[in-house]
């Protein structure tokens, strides 16, 4: 329950204006402007977006460094070390064949892995941060 103090020139409210005791509507938007939209900068300003912003960043840079890493590997020694990637493993299959069917691999498991982690620790932040707005309620 919060007080409604009027200015002092009205001495009382209006006809059917609010009383001097009020309730908030517990959900009332934290970070919207005049018309009700998202306040963005002060969405952006706010600890929750942030953290959001830092989660992301500690899956998407190391796992998108390695992956370039894996591939630019597989098509450096393509190019510079054909004997190497010639080399028969089992049968026709050769090295170069195997590491190209691991980039498939690679891939696959790399989606999963970010769609688990999106699930376990962003879809929780981000309905944090829609809280902020009431996006959630929408």
């Amino acid at each position: 329950m919060t007080k409604a103090i009027l200015p002092p020139t009205d001495s009382r409210p209006a006809r059917g204006g609010r009383g001097f005791a009020t309730f908030d509507d517990p959900g009332t938007p934290l970070l919207v402007d005049e018309a009700g939209d998202p306040d963005f900068v002060a969405l952006q300003a706010s600890a929750d977006f942030r953290e959001l912003r830092r989660r992301i960043t500690v899956f998407v840079v190391p796992v998108t460094c390695g992956f370039l890493l894996w591939y630019l590997g597989y098509v450096a020694l393509s190019a510079y070390a054909p004997d190497l990637m010639g080399t028969p493993v089992w049968g026709v299959i050769n090295l170069g064949l195997l590491f190209g069917l691991l980039q498939f691999v690679t891939t696959i498991a790399l989606t999963l892995a970010y769609a688990r982690y999106a699930r376990r620790k962003l879809d929780p932040q981000v309905d944090a941060v829609r809280s902020l707005t009431a996006e959630d309620r929408a």
